[in-house]
């Protein structure tokens, strides 16, 4: 029984639950999202999971026109991973209703508790720490193969109350100014001109100018820019200087490279 995977990925946390989800599966093709760029989406695999960070609380805008634009039968079995840093609110409660708008079912959803890469509230984690989370995922993800694999019917995993209330209540207020959330964005004196910021950015909103990143207003806050900035440069505000930079440590620059749009 075949399965794809459609995944959307900043910093490599949901390439590689994608990843470790499909080797656990057997038969799994995982496709970056960002480089399906056909009207229409079109997927005969038995299976389809997506599989996303939660953003600000909620379904990142990518993947809900992603979801706009798929076009499969009611009767494909469909589950979807939201990975997040301990807060998953509703957001798979949200990819439901969106669902439910094209006649299509969510069958199973599961949140995935990964380190967190929005800098803004902090660093990386130590490495120890982040080896717990791997660890912790490792064997759920084995537990969400056998739901998979089983056709299994699961409500979609959520966060308590307060969580589903007041999270998804910020994310509803906070949606329409996201592409604007880059103006705290800038390279400082460390910027070597490399590029890689703006080869790496899934929503082509950096471009080189005078050998600087501009951000371009279309901003997804994925992080992956600050994040991949291989001489720390790129700072959004004044608190991440200094900052330690996190991206998933089993996934490389060439493997994000490659989650981007096929234009780039």
């Amino acid at each position: 029984m075949t399965t794809t995977i459609f995944y959307y990925t900043g910093t490599g946390n949901s390439l590689w639950t994608a990843r470790r989800l499909a080797s656990a599966l057997g038969e799994t093709q995982c496709v970056s999202l960002k480089r399906c760029t056909e009207e229409k989406i079109v997927c005969g695999a038995e299976r389809i999971g997506l599989v996303f960070p939660v953003h600000i609380w909620g379904v990142p805008p990518p993947v809900v026109e992603f979801v706009g634009r798929l076009n499969v039968d009611p009767a494909q079995y469909l589950f979807a991973l939201a990975v997040n840093a301990g807060q998953p609110a509703a957001t798979l409660i949200q990819l439901q209703s969106i669902l439910r708008e094209k006649q299509l079912c969510l069958s199973s959803g599961f949140s995935i508790d990964l380190p967190s890469n929005y800098i803004p509230w902090g660093g990386a984690p130590a490495s120890g720490k982040q080896q717990k989370k791997f660890d912790a995922v490792l064997a759920k993800l084995n537990r969400i193969a056998a739901v998979v694999r089983g056709r299994d019917e699961r409500p979609p995993e959520k966060g308590p109350f307060w969580q589903n209330w007041m999270l998804s209540a910020l994310y509803r207020i906070s949606l329409p100014h996201v592409a604007g959330m880059d103006k705290p964005f800038f390279a400082d004196e460390k910027c070597s001109a490399c590029g890689i910021c703006e080869k790496i950015c899934p929503a082509r909103n950096i471009e080189m100018a005078e050998e600087k990143p501009v951000w371009k207003h279309r901003c997804e806050q994925c992080f992956a820019c600050i994040q991949w900035c291989p001489e720390e440069a790129i700072q959004y505000g004044k608190g991440t200087k200094n900052k330690k930079r996190y991206r998933h440590p089993e996934i490389s620059l060439k493997d994000m490279l490659a989650s981007v749009s096929p234009e780039r």
